[in-house]
């Protein structure tokens, strides 16, 4: 089998090396979250307005802090990851603060196997549709698991961004998705200096590829937003020019960083 097709292999064992560095982290600040503090952004939080009462599924969550998060807000949450250490963290974590979330271990095209469910939202940010090679197959998972007229909101690192090479020097990569990119990395966005190393496998998706896939499966595009900076400090050569707000310094406020969508499943009855 080559490394391309036994990509969900291989992305499981990166993720599974990555979770134990990322809990320990300053980056996911793991103590203060479990003291209360909320780990959603600003951006997100506004997309998703009063959550309170509604049922949101959280597409590709990790360890579930942001999935605990909208719970704490209130929310009906079910989580859905790749990784089995992430889910195992995240159920644990759960059930020390007595969250009102479930957790679901699966890559989420299998997730039609898993659940039987449909939810007023679904959610998913950062860093996740990276590692989906198919977006037509990803917008039939969010439309499918969505109730009529329920939102789909999505934040998502701006494809602009991974079009430049790691210290932000040059471009490096096609814009357009054209296949298979696959790397190995010395230590993790959350600790760069840690010593781990992990081959992973990802797609670059252009905005259109994105937007495309939502509206042939059913979704009206709401609103669409672009913004010039990065709410983490996940990337080389960052600035913060603004509390919470990073970009890269030499490029300052000149590329988008992330973009936004909210989506309206229609209703066709």
């Amino acid at each position: 089998m080559s490394k391309e097709n036994n990509y969900l292999e291989i992305n499981r064992k990166s993720w599974n090396n990555r979770t134990e560095t990322h809990l320990k982290s300053e980056f996911y600040d793991l103590d203060n979250f479990i003291k209360g503090k909320n780990s959603l952004n600003s951006i997100e939080l506004d997309l998703l307005g009063d959550i309170k009462g509604k049922s949101i599924l959280h597409l590709q969550c990790h360890f579930g802090q942001d999935t605990v998060s909208m719970s704490r807000l209130g929310a009906e949450v079910t989580g859905v990851d790749l990784s089995d250490k992430a889910i195992e963290s995240a159920r644990q974590i759960a059930k020390d603060l007595k969250a009102n979330t479930n957790f679901i271990c699966c890559d989420i095209y299998d997730l039609p196997n898993h659940l039987d469910q449909q939810f007023d939202i679904v959610f998913t940010s950062y860093g996740t549709i990276g590692w989906l090679p198919d977006l037509d197959k990803w917008a039939k998972v969010v439309s499918k698991f969505l109730k009529p007229n329920g939102q789909f909101v999505f934040v998502e690192f701006h494809p602009v961004v991974w079009m430049f090479d790691d210290n932000f020097e040059k471009i490096g990569y096609r814009y357009f998705n054209s296949g298979a990119i696959i790397e190995t990395e010395n230590g993790t966005y959350a600790d760069k200096k840690a010593d781990i190393s992990q081959e992973y496998i990802m797609w670059n998706h252009s905005l259109s590829e994105v937007v495309n896939s939502l509206i042939k499966n059913g979704l009206e595009i709401n609103t669409l937003d672009e913004f010039d900076y990065s709410p983490y400090n996940c990337f080389s050569r960052t600035i913060e020019f603004q509390t919470g707000k990073y970009r890269i310094e030499h490029l300052d406020d000149k590329i988008p960083m992330v973009y936004s969508i909210v989506a309206t499943k229609k209703d066709n009855k």
